[in-house]
């Protein structure tokens, strides 16, 4: 009896359904019903087009946003633009979701055809639950990498469909999804003769206009360090790299500067570290600075970037092994991201003044290479013996953070793919962040929290300046002597040896130089992170009045 009553039940159901879908099925042809009647059941993630489907120029997407229901296994409640659309749809949208089987999962996404005339296909992705704010375990915004991870995957399932433009739900937070639309999308692909459709994505509706455009010029910046660290290093040069940024900066003249330095200047300033590392490429050695003068006067004390430009790091005499050395090419990564950082800096028009270092050369095998045990002297007049030309980045940096000091800065940041023990320590989870100065944490930190590219802060212990400084033939070394242990805090601890300024932070970023599918709104290859986080940092430092001391 009990089991005669279910099945009544269940063909209840679906009698409730068909008759809902029933005149609108009546007002197609036959070859609409042959397009729309099989999708409730077309529950893949990625379910093909219908057949007479129209890609290419005429068609626009649709993505929206659905939030996971309060009770468990309930069906997903969809986004204010996705109830908007639902109602233009006649309830149809929320049917289809229905029949489609279980409730949309976080970052998964359903695709459906025929909806609305306006959009050839609408896709609906799963945002987790609604208002899950900070994650404190996580130390990230839960909402916000939600909304990234999700637009992502539906943004790419439209390009998978060669639709050249989609409109994108805000789903609550319009910078986000901006972000994740932009990252999710790009790809380095400029040296194949097939490539991947474009697709333009655009907001849907008109709230949210602003926060979004701030999002596009976010992710666009951290595109602009992905695009340098995956081309081919016999593309980016180091005077290739310079002129690729000074072109980036041209539209920003008025309030930016940028001075190509060459060799002989490097020379003038004694920085004999980072020739000594340049000396065993035939390409020369170049110095760029840049000047971002976004402040309400130019004397201001300015934010100085440092950033490692090793644009291909054989590892010199100390030669790496072949198998994953072509991934060298991005060995540059810290001048990538803070070059950059300005750049988006300059498109926001941020209120505060920015200094940019990028030291850029590469670190090659021959006859004038520096050789294991050779010691050289740094612009401050220090001493270091070369033990392993394979740690090389330090050289460069330790000159370029001699130099910084000539600003009086507010803050000095460097960024570098300085070494394979952070990666180590922390993956790709975080990058690790090695600092003088609690009040410059607490802002990267925070920063780091909205933007969901995480930083966690590592030791600068004395226990590791003395492996660094306890050296038979110079003033310092440039490994620590008890070799590999704890190699990115001595590497931390030798870079604190040319900082005099209160107020200074090392990013480590060789565990998130690449991305294989930890983070889900960026494809495979080299990251460009902590780019957002380096500008998000600028943006609350510019709206921050206390300067300490």
């Amino acid at each position: 009896m009990r089991r005669a009553v279910r099945r009544g039940q269940v063909s209840a159901r679906r009698a409730a359904l068909r008759a809902m879908l029933l005149p609108w099925v009546r007002r197609a042809d036959a070859r609409r019903l042959a397009r729309v009647l099989p999708l409730p059941c077309g529950c893949s993630q990625r379910s093909p087009p219908p057949r007479g489907y129209s890609r290419g120029a005429g068609g626009k997407g649709l993505l929206l946003g659905a939030y996971a229901s309060e009770q468990e296994g309930g069906a997903a409640q969809l986004s204010a633009a996705g109830d908007a659309f639902d109602g233009r749809v006649s309830g149809r949208l929320r049917e289809l979701l229905a029949a489609c089987g279980p409730p949309l999962k976080k970052g998964k996404a359903r695709i459906f055809h025929g909806l609305h005339q306006d959009f050839p296909s609408v896709v609906v992705v799963g945002l987790g639950k609604k208002n899950a704010g900070v994650n404190d375990q996580e130390n990230w915004n839960e909402d916000k990498e939600n909304i990234r991870a999700a637009v992502a995957v539906g943004c790419r399932q439209i390009q998978d469909l060669e639709i050249p433009c989609v409109e994108v739900d805000p789903c609550g937070d319009a910078q986000a999804a901006a972000e994740g639309a932009v990252l999710g999308l790009h790809e380095y692909n400029e040296l194949k003769q097939k490539k991947k459709p474009v697709v333009t994505p655009q907001l849907h509706g008109s709230a949210g206009n602003e926060a979004w455009q701030k999002g596009v010029i976010y992710a666009e910046g951290q595109n602009l360090a992905r695009y340098l660290m995956e081309a081919p290093a016999n593309y980016i040069t180091p005077i290739k790299f310079a002129e690729y940024i000074e072109q980036k900066l041209g539209n920003f003249a008025s309030n930016v500067k940028v001075h190509i330095r060459p060799e002989s200047w490097i020379a003038t300033q004694q920085m004999g570290a980072f020739l000594s590392v340049a000396k065993g490429s035939a390409e020369p050695p170049i110095f760029l600075e840049i000047h971002y003068l976004g402040g309400a006067n130019a004397n201001d004390s300015p934010l100085v970037f440092v950033g490692k430009g090793v644009t291909f790091d054989s590892g010199g005499i100390s030669l790496k092994p072949s198998s994953g050395m072509d991934a060298m090419r991005a060995d540059m990564g810290g001048a990538a991201t803070v070059c950059s950082a300005i750049v988006t800096a300059a498109a926001l028009n941020l209120p505060l003044n920015i200094i940019g270092l990028a030291p850029l050369c590469e670190n090659m095998p021959s006859g004038k290479a520096n050789k294991p045990g050779d010691v050289v002297r740094a612009k401050n007049g220090k001493t270091i013996q070369v033990d392993n030309t394979d740690a090389e980045g330090r050289l460069l940096l330790a000159d370029a953070l001699c130099y910084a000091h000539n600003f009086n800065a507010r803050a000095i940041v460097n960024a570098a793919t300085l070494t394979g023990a952070m990666d180590v320590a922390l993956g790709s989870a975080a990058t690790g962040v090695f600092t003088n100065s609690s009040w410059l944490w607490n802002h990267l930190y925070e920063a780091s929290i909205v933007t969901g590219d995480r930083v966690w802060r590592m030791p600068l212990f004395e226990h590791y300046t003395k492996q660094v400084t306890d050296c038979p033939l110079a003033d310092l070394s440039n490994v620590g002597k008890y070799s590999r242990a704890g190699g990115a805090c001595t590497a931390a601890a030798f870079l604190k040896e040319f900082v005099t300024a209160p107020h200074w932070a090392h990013l480590d970023i060789a565990g998130v130089m690449a991305n294989k599918d930890e983070v889900p709104y960026l494809r495979k290859g080299m990251a460009g992170r902590p780019t957002r986080t380096l500008v998000e940092f600028a943006a609350r430092l510019s709206q921050d009045s206390h300067n300490p001391k």
